[in-house]
């Protein structure tokens, strides 16, 4: 592959904006700066340098982000900035068959819900993180408005039913943390959901924040607005070792700090 071509892959630009970058001398590889735009590369686990900052090629790109509160999930936000604004902009422009372009979150939350949040550019990594035919744990910590029942979590883990639904909707698992706290599992995700079913059960969410997703748990020493790759082995585990996963490259593992078609299930 020519060296502007893994450029282009990778989201630095148009070939002609990379081509650019390469000829002013902003890009090295292995080390060593590179000036000509057509050189032949390895793709496969490529270290390289962009105006100084250090990439490995991605065939797919996973991370996890921490998502801060007051942050949308939206490409195009409508009152809150977006989370897309604390990722590179390379992870954003990343090119797609598709209309959309870069990373997309996988599933949302809302802009006052903390925590745990997948962005791939891997269409078939969403379907099976969203799909509910796979029952993909989600754990959230909830805040209550008022002191947690044994009658309210006796209610959650029965089913509840919610205004657009008749079918009566359970927890996974369900305990209480704290006098107005608990730990809600859910492996659906509809509109709102969690905030629905304790107001259903008879309590009230102020505080909401994802922990975890299938195996996956958010690291205590990531930060809010902080993002960092996933490992092979965090994406392979969240597939279930199952298919999909030889199509996996190793990723870099370093971490991102803040710089600038699923429902919210809060």
């Amino acid at each position: 592959m020519q060296l502007q071509d893994l450029l282009f892959s990778q989201g630095f630009g148009t070939r002609r904006v990379c081509a650019g970058l390469i000829q002013q001398g902003h890009v090295a590889v292995a080390g060593h700066p590179c000036t000509e735009p057509a050189t032949d590369v390895e793709p496969e686990g490529l270290h390289y340098t962009v105006q100084g900052v250090p990439w490995v090629r991605q065939a797919k790109a996973y991370l996890m982000l921490h998502k801060p509160a007051g942050t949308e999930c939206s490409q195009k936000p409508s009152a809150w900035p977006s989370i897309y604004t604390l990722l590179p902009a390379p992870l954003r422009q990343r090119p797609n068959k598709g209309a959309v372009t870069g990373v997309q979150a996988v599933g949302r939350l809302d802009q006052d819900t903390t925590g745990l949040l997948l962005l791939t550019d891997d269409g078939q990594f969403i379907h099976r993180m969203s799909s509910p035919r796979h029952h993909v744990p989600k754990v959230y910590e909830v805040g209550t408005d008022e002191p947690v029942t044994e009658a309210q979590l006796r209610r959650l883990l029965e089913g509840v039913t919610l205004h657009d639904d008749p079918k009566p909707v359970k927890a996974a698992a369900c305990e209480q943390t704290g006098e107005r706290s608990l730990r809600l599992t859910l492996t659906e995700g509809k509109y709102h959901q969690v905030k629905r079913m304790v107001a259903a059960a008879g309590n009230a969410v102020v505080a909401l924040h994802r922990s975890s997703i299938g195996a996956l748990a958010l690291p205590a020493q990531l930060a809010p607005g902080q993002w960092r790759w996933l490992t092979l082995e965090e994406v392979a585990a969240l597939y279930g070792g199952g298919a999909g996963t030889d199509r996996l490259s190793r990723p870099n593992l370093a971490s991102g700090s803040p710089t600038g078609a699923s429902h919210a299930v809060n």
